[in-house]
Parts: structure tokens; sequence; C-alpha cells
């Protein structure tokens, strides 16, 4: 019984690390309904595992569980928007800073391939999977950082990020146009915490900026489309 409940939770983690991501690169935007049926069928998996899923979705609050209607996608409000937004200015400065200062060869090396990837997923006209990777990058600043708990906070707010975005986001040039991403790292190389932390407060100010913070909802997307099937 305990290696099958053990299988049942694996298996759900799985499938809602996989929804996650089809989140992050808004393939699934906010407002599309997860039907329980739907996704065991795309997944293969009994109810019990979807549920279970779904309830891992929505404790990252990705996922919005309506009794009697079922599971959605989050569509964050913005009073939502800026407190994330505003919880991340607050802790993510201060994070870049320790960075700074622990970061090792290993780890720069780390991030630039990071960059590049995501300078690969805007050439292939992904921006989806640009995006998704540039909040991945601010999640190993964190830790490399080496804060386990703050990073905790970091991943579950540069996930909640992705919603907002996906809802608020007027100005996607900015992407292509930021270079905020190499200065950290220029930063990181040269051990500047001090830069760093500047950096970092300019960069997420320029994010928010990039929101048109105006009460909105999003076309739903299904399942199926999101995930190609």
């Amino acid at each position: 019984m305990e290696k099958m409940a053990q299988m049942r939770e694996a298996g759900a983690q799985g499938i809602a690390d996989q929804l996650a991501i089809a989140i992050h690169e808004h393939r699934l935007t906010p407002g599309a309904k997860l039907s329980e049926d739907e996704v065991g069928e795309v997944f293969g998996v009994s109810r019990t595992v979807v549920r279970a899923a779904l309830q891992i979705l929505a404790h990252d609050k990705l996922v919005d569980l309506k009794r009697n209607r079922g599971a959605f996608v989050a569509q964050p409000s913005v009073r939502e928007a800026r407190e994330v937004f505003e919880a991340r200015a607050l802790l993510e400065p201060r994070t870049a800073r320790s960075a700074a200062e622990r970061i090792t060869p290993d780890d720069l090396s780390g991030l630039t391939r990071h960059i590049e990837a995501e300078h690969a997923a805007l050439a292939a006209d992904e921006p989806g999977r640009a995006l998704f990777l540039s909040g991945q990058f601010h999640v190993e600043i964190a830790r490399i950082a080496d804060q386990d708990t703050i990073a905790a906070f970091i991943g579950q707010l540069v996930a909640r990020s992705s919603l907002n975005i996906a809802l608020y986001w007027h100005r996607r040039a900015a992407l292509c146009e930021s270079h905020a991403h190499h200065a950290l790292i220029d930063a990181f190389a040269a051990g500047d915490g001090d830069l760093a932390e500047e950096l970092m407060k300019s960069h997420l100010v320029d994010l928010v900026t990039s929101l048109d913070l105006r009460n909105r909802t999003s076309a739903p997307t299904t399942l199926r489309e999101a995930l190609g099937q």
C-alpha cells in the first residue's frame, strides 16, 4: 500500500511539473480549464493521480480549484500581480548580492549557458520558452546565493510571475531588448555585490513597467492544444 502511494505521488509530481512548464511557457494560459478526464487521458493516469497533481499546482498558486466547476489555470488580479513583484523586489536584490559573494566559475558558466538557451528560444520564435528560462535564471541566482528558504519563496514568486506576465505584459519587445541578465553576470564575475544588488533592483523595476496592470482576462487554451496533442 505504501509503495503504491509513493508511485501515485511520484506520478502526480511528474504531471504537475509538465503542466507547470506549460503554464510558465504560456502554452496554457490563465483561465484555461484543466479537466480531470482530459488530463487523465493525455497522461494515461487515473483521476486519483490527476487530482493529486492539481492539488500540487493549487498549492503553488498556479491553479484555482473551484467547487463544482473544476480546475482552472489561475488568473491573478492586479492586486495579486503587484504583491508578487513587490515581494520579489524585497527579496531578489539582496539575493543577487549574496550570489555575487559566493559564485563559483562553474556557476558563472551555468548562468551563461542559461542565457544562451534563452536567446536560442527567442531565435526560434518561442517567447514562452524564453520567458520560462528567464524566470529560471532568477531561481538559479537564489540557489547560488545558498539561501534555501529564500530560494523556495523566489521559486514560487517566479512561477506566479509567469501568470502575471501572460495576463498583463504589453511590452513584449522588452525581453529582446533587455541586457539585464548579461550585466548581472558581469557583476557576479567581478564579485561586485553592490552592483549586483542595484542591477537586480532596476531589472525588476523594468519588468514591472512592461506590465499593463489593468483588470483583464485571457483567452483560455485547451490542454490538448497546449501540449500539442
